[in-house]
């Protein structure tokens, strides 16, 4: 019986080893999903999500001004975030926190506001700072989708999809 049990013992032993490196090594080959300086690829599907999410949020009666990242299904008025987020998933079914288009409009806020360095959620806070005006969440839109269609002219130009 002791044999019997060492053997038993030592087959769990290297079963819970070869799992564990398994895990491990899984975890090193895995994309890091919450990069927040994340560039993946654009495509068509981003252009139209801006296209989207700015007639969406197309007037500052639908601007919601006290943004939480919290956008529930029945909402009248979204934040910056909330409406890509609406867009995202009424042209891809899926939303992507670190998607194209979600890194992109972070990555214009980076540029466009002068408060920047002050933000812990760039799409958040720069949607609730009181110094954004509608006109500004106007400008973000715009330089939103040209920098989106620049990356995807430059992105076919490379070879890239």
């Amino acid at each position: 019986m002791p044999d019997r049990i060492r053997s038993l013992i030592s087959a769990t032993i290297l079963i819970f080893i070869a799992f564990t490196s398994m895990t491990r090594l899984a975890a090193q080959d895995a994309p890091k999903s919450d990069d927040p300086e994340a560039r993946p690829p654009v495509t068509q599907a981003d252009v139209q999500i801006v296209q989207r999410a700015r007639q969406i949020l197309d007037s500052p009666s639908k601007w919601n001004r006290a943004d939480s990242r919290d956008c529930p299904a029945d909402a009248t008025t979204f934040s910056l975030y909330c409406a890509l987020e609406k867009a995202t998933n009424e042209i891809t079914g899926k939303f992507e926190h670190r998607g194209a288009a979600m890194q992109e409009a972070r990555f214009v806020i980076d540029e466009i506001a002068p408060n920047r360095k002050n933000y812990h959620h760039r799409l958040m806070d720069y949607n609730n700072d009181p110094a954004t005006t509608f006109a500004n969440v106007k400008t973000f839109f715009r330089k939103l989708q040209d920098r989106i269609a620049a990356r995807l002219k430059e992105q076919s130009q490379s070879g890239q999809k």
